[in-house]
């Protein structure tokens, strides 16, 4: 039997969640993950939306890199 591993050097993940709050723990958790396949954050976008009844949406995305 012969096993190849092959290292993620890139990943995006896309978050969302009712409250900034909220999306921030998912976000921090995610990155303790990462830190553990060797992957830190490069970047970060987010955005905030407003639904048809002014309720507040968040939204997230999260570029990681292997650490070098």
């Amino acid at each position: 039997m012969n096993f190849q591993f092959d290292l993620i050097e890139d990943k995006v993940e896309f978050y969302e969640a009712p409250t900034l709050k909220e999306l921030e723990k998912k976000i921090n958790l995610q990155i303790e993950h990462n830190k553990a396949i060797l992957l830190s954050v490069h970047h970060v976008s987010h955005q905030m939306h407003l639904d048809e009844n002014g309720r507040t949406y968040f939204s997230a995305a999260v570029h990681y890199k292997a650490k070098k």
